[in-house]
């Protein structure tokens, strides 16, 4: 009778099993994101608004339902600036299931991880970091660079120079201790010598330099026709500093990587009608940046900065990785993403199979003051067209 009298129950629980289970066994594996970036160290301000751009992407895409039906998950880590902090805090993420890394800034840490994807089974979105080495001799099939890189940059300022160096005969650098800032100097003195010009002096300055005094007595001393700046980290102090010492607007800036919206807006009014590249300003015409621009500042009440909007550039293209695999394994994604067209805030581009270079329009703007601000506005577009080759260095 007991038997009997549990028969009933004991359908009803198989029954809700058999209902349960197909509905289990379509839950899909969630994207799990390690943004790693600089919460602190030199490169703390610009790592706010890269986490900002991540997350505002990632919240955008939850809100939608996810990504290809699955939530993304995200894990931060501090790479505090440095490279061996960024490598051990990949690692870590990585190791608690977080396979897909993306927010580092400086080139130093993206190189530090990249080279360890493979072994760690991680995939990794470049969305600021510019050194070529990372799309050369050191890329990998595991990377993929959303933003401009150094020959990208150094390709379109060529073209602009034809102009604005015969303004001139005589340059002087100041550029960053390390990988980035060694290289954009390389590629600035080869174009100013080629033209016949010269760079009579070359500094480096250390990251986390506090007093640029030295720098720029050298500089008043060089009397320069323009100065080229590539100091991502060092660039509110410099720029504070040379305007006290007058160093400038008597001579001339040229800025690589200078006119980000922090730098502007903490130094007053000194970087008025300084020309340089910029990667993302809410210029840029297309349907892409429109609607993006649209959410942001419907949910901060302000444009969004050029880090805020190449970080959230990246993000939308490892979504669209992810939907194209149907999958989260991070070999599969970054298969899916080679050599396919996406949709970006620069419009409908192409990630180059042979390096995984994203080929997109490159920009040189001016500081002008617009609706009553100091920002960086678009005064010359140039098409993804003037990207230089693959280098034969890279071997995928």
């Amino acid at each position: 009778m007991k038997f009997k009298a549990l028969t009933p129950l004991l359908l009803s629980a198989a029954m809700l099993t058999s209902f349960t289970m197909p509905a289990t066994a379509q839950e899909k594996e969630p994207l799990r994101l390690a943004l790693i970036s600089s919460k602190s160290g030199p490169f703390a301000t610009m790592g706010a608004d890269v986490l900002s751009g991540i997350r505002f992407a990632v919240e955008e895409a939850n809100a939608k339902g996810g990504v290809d039906g699955r939530k993304i998950i995200v894990a931060e880590g501090d790479d505090e600036s440095t490279p061996d902090a960024g490598r051990r805090e990949a690692e870590r993420l990585v190791r608690e299931g977080n396979k897909f890394i993306i927010g580092p800034i400086t080139s130093g840490i993206s190189l530090a991880i990249s080279q360890n994807l493979t072994r760690w089974d991680a995939a990794f979105i470049g969305t600021i970091s510019k050194a070529d080495r990372l799309t050369t001799d050191a890329c990998s099939p595991r990377f993929i660079r959303t933003n401009h890189s150094d020959a990208m940059d150094m390709a379109m300022i060529e073209t602009w120079l034809q102009d604005y160096i015969d303004e001139g005969n005589n340059f002087a650098i100041l550029a960053a201790d390390y990988v980035w800032g060694h290289d954009s100097a390389e590629l600035f003195e080869k174009i100013v010598t080629g033209k016949g010009k010269k760079v009579s002096l070359k500094l480096f300055a250390p990251l986390g330099t506090k007093d640029y005094a030295p720098y720029i007595q050298q500089l008043r001393a060089a009397d320069v026709d323009a100065i080229w700046f590539a100091d991502v980290s060092g660039a509110i102090t410099f720029v504070k500093q040379a305007a006290d010492f007058n160093l400038i607007p008597a001579t001339p800036l040229i800025g690589h990587a200078l006119l980000s919206n922090f730098v502007v807006d903490a130094t007053g009014d000194a970087l008025t009608n300084v020309p340089g590249n910029v990667g993302f300003t809410p210029d840029i015409e297309t349907a892409q940046t429109k609607a993006f621009v649209e959410a942001f500042k419907a949910k901060h009440g302000r444009y969004p900065t050029d880090t805020e909007g190449q970080a959230y550039n990246g993000a939308m293209v490892l979504f669209q990785g992810v939907t194209k695999a149907g999958s989260v394994e991070p070999g599969a994604v970054m298969e899916a993403l080679r050599g396919a067209e996406v949709e970006s805030l620069y419009g409908t581009v192409k990630i180059r199979p042979e390096d995984n270079q994203m080929l997109i329009p490159n920009y040189m703007a001016r500081v002008k003051m617009d609706d009553g601000k100091l920002r960086p506005v678009i005064e010359t577009a140039y098409p993804a067209s003037i990207t230089p080759p693959p280098s034969p260095l890279c071997k995928m």
